[in-house]
């Protein structure tokens, strides 16, 4: 089983940082305007996934993506 970090781009330019074990499902649920903070931001576009083995690994990655050195990383490096 793999977890994922995924960033997706919304509309209005603001990103959104989320983990996940099934990208497909979520992407979904974001596109259906299920989840609270992209569904007055439709469209979103996924701009990245990035593949954890474990789920520690991911929510610690995710953690620090939205931090200021992480969105300074995001900036730099998958963006």
């Amino acid at each position: 089983m793999f977890y994922c970090v995924y960033i997706l781009r919304c509309s209005d330019n603001r990103i959104y940082i989320g983990c996940t074990k099934n990208v497909k499902d979520r992407m979904l649920r974001h596109q259906k305007g299920q989840i609270r903070f992209t569904s007055l931001r439709l469209p979103v576009e996924l701009v990245s996934c990035v593949f954890f083995r474990d789920q520690y690994s991911a929510f610690s990655f995710e953690k620090y993506l939205k931090t200021g050195s992480g969105r300074a990383f995001l900036k730099k490096h998958l963006m």
